[in-house]
């Protein structure tokens, strides 16, 4: 009798047509207001890695606005995203620290079944 047949670990293998997602994949972001961290450049590529969509202004389609953590007012950005808001457009206001624990999150898989 083989001892080994109780450690055996299975492998699954992801069908090819499965996909990963992000909760920033296919969304558009805006970012506004200096970032602390990195450069708005390195913020944008690192969301695009995500499958963001990355815009310079905020419109109707804008999903989320990325509130730097170096700013003093309002910034215009911010301003129109409330007046979206306020018109009932589901725009997300993030602060940069939350931005940065989204970006660490893990994708997530999505079995092609499901789509």
């Amino acid at each position: 009798m083989n001892d080994n047949l109780d450690n055996t670990e299975m492998i699954f293998f992801c069908h090819p047509s499965d996909r990963f997602m992000h909760p920033f994949y296919n969304k558009h972001i805006v970012f506004t207001g200096a970032l602390s961290t990195m450069t708005r450049s390195e913020a944008a590529k690192k969301a695009r890695a995500c499958g963001a969509l990355i815009q310079g202004a905020v419109t109707k389609d804008t999903h989320f606005v990325i509130l730097g953590k170096n700013r003093r007012d309002k910034s215009t950005k911010h301003l129109k995203a409330e007046q979206f808001m306020q018109r009932g457009y589901d725009i997300q206001l993030i602060a940069e620290e939350d931005f940065i624990w989204l970006m660490s999150m893990q994708i997530e898989h999505v079995p092609s079944t499901i789509r």
